[in-house]
């Protein structure tokens, strides 16, 4: 017989996990693919290899040359993949069942970490499940509200289902913001854990501004640039960053738009914005200079399960305008460390690009104040909470008498 209990506990209340764990990490993109969850799941292996767990990452081969690190403690598993249509730099993992069922009958992990939810990521839960191995999973991008911008809306219901049949098969779901953690529970995910994701505040930084980058984008010092980074693609409200930029370069006619990043709908974005500067993704030190180098950050997404470039901006030293979701709710108190409009409310986002544009010594003072923030959210605390939270499944997965959801795991 199964009991359920309805206790409340804080991530800082679990025991830590034991010195040393054998972690299988299974993930469908990794760098060098460019995008959010890529780069967090780099992190948080980076940080549990820091602090001695053996992780095994499974995820799908680049090329012919890739053949990751092999090591004790740094292994690469990697599987057949396909890309991922209209996004040709990303790759999706195939089913894989009966091989993660050798690979870990011969070497069973201590715990399975599921950070995507695609066919590799269906594989490794269904092997997980059939050796009786702790799950954790990652609830980290919302292909469910994607839908709606491929003409495919009718899908979302199914793909939520699906979503809802993943996670809650696993011990526990891990979302990076108490919004999302509040919506996934009235749609029935559970049980659910807020994890925030960390920033690199040494390589974001205010000290990379770049005169001599300024110059090569032909902006003087005192002009104003307005940067956005991400996908470009249909997902990202990209309509509403045109006319932000457009209500901008009215009142600051010196203004640029710069930017960073790639993706289906960079040639229209090109077509209807002749005069900003298209930089392509960046990585490490040259990305962060990009963002240094700028003025002002403006990010009208409103599909993010997080939001990776909102806390990179604001450790960048920047004052950052987006809308009340994701990372920016969480991270931004509106006027104070950067500016916030009213969810999907178009009107107020452009007005406020107006103000902020217009006012530079409130840009500084904002920008300012994001840093401070930002320094909050270094790496290792993440991974010592993810070290709880592993601790906590395995506890569960080992009682014959604690059923799934017998623990609602709370932010810190």
């Amino acid at each position: 017989m199964q009991h359920s209990l309805n206790t409340s506990l804080q991530v800082d209340d679990l025991a830590p996990a034991r010195s040393s764990l054998r972690i299988a990490m299974v993930s469908e993109t990794y760098p060098p693919e460019v995008n959010g969850v890529a780069n967090t799941v780099a992190r948080l292996v980076e940080g549990l290899r820091t602090r001695h767990h053996a992780v095994q990452l499974i995820r799908p081969r680049q090329d012919r040359d890739d053949l990751g690190p092999q090591s004790d403690r740094s292994q690469d598993v990697l599987t057949r993949g396909l890309a991922i249509p209209g996004y040709g730099h990303l790759r999706m993992g195939l089913p894989s069942k009966r091989a993660l069922l050798r690979l870990w009958t011969a070497r069973r992990p201590d715990l399975v970490h599921i950070a995507t939810e695609g066919p590799l990521g269906w594989s490794a839960l269904q092997a997980a499940r059939k050796l009786k191995l702790p799950v954790c999973s990652d609830f980290r991008t919302n292909f469910h509200a994607y839908s709606q911008f491929y003409g495919i809306g009718w899908l979302q219901k199914p793909i939520t289902a699906y979503l809802r049949k993943f996670h809650n098969r696993c011990h526990c779901t891990m979302v990076p913001t108490e919004s999302l953690r509040e919506q996934l529970d009235k749609a029935g995910f559970g049980p659910l854990a807020v994890v925030a994701r960390g920033v690199d505040t040494a390589l974001f930084s205010p000290h990379k501004r770049s005169a001599r980058l300024r110059a090569q984008w032909g902006v003087g010092e005192s002009d104003l640039v307005v940067l956005h980074v991400g996908r470009l693609a249909a997902e990202k409200n990209l309509p509403v960053l045109v006319k932000a930029f457009a209500r901008i370069q009215s009142h600051q006619p010196n203004a640029r738009l710069l930017v960073v990043g790639d993706g289906p709908s960079r040639q229209e974005l090109q077509a209807q914005c002749p005069g900003a500067i298209f930089a392509g993704f960046r990585h490490g030190e040259e990305l962060a200079a990009h963002y240094a180098s700028s003025d002002m950050f403006i990010f009208p997404s409103l599909t993010e399960t997080y939001g990776n470039v909102t806390p990179e901006a604001m450790a960048s030293g920047l004052a950052v305008l987006a809308f009340d979701d994701a990372a920016a709710a969480e991270l931004i108190d509106h006027q104070h460390n950067g500016m916030l409009a009213p969810k999907g409310d178009a009107a107020a986002f452009f007005q406020l690009a107006v103000e902020l544009a217009s006012h530079p010594r409130q840009r500084l003072a904002i920008g300012s104040q994001a840093r401070r923030v930002a320094l909050d959210l270094g790496w290792e605390s993440i991974v010592r909470t993810l070290e709880c939270i592993y601790a906590q499944a395995m506890e569960q997965a080992e009682s014959p008498l604690l059923g799934p959801g017998w623990v609602q795991l709370q932010r810190i």
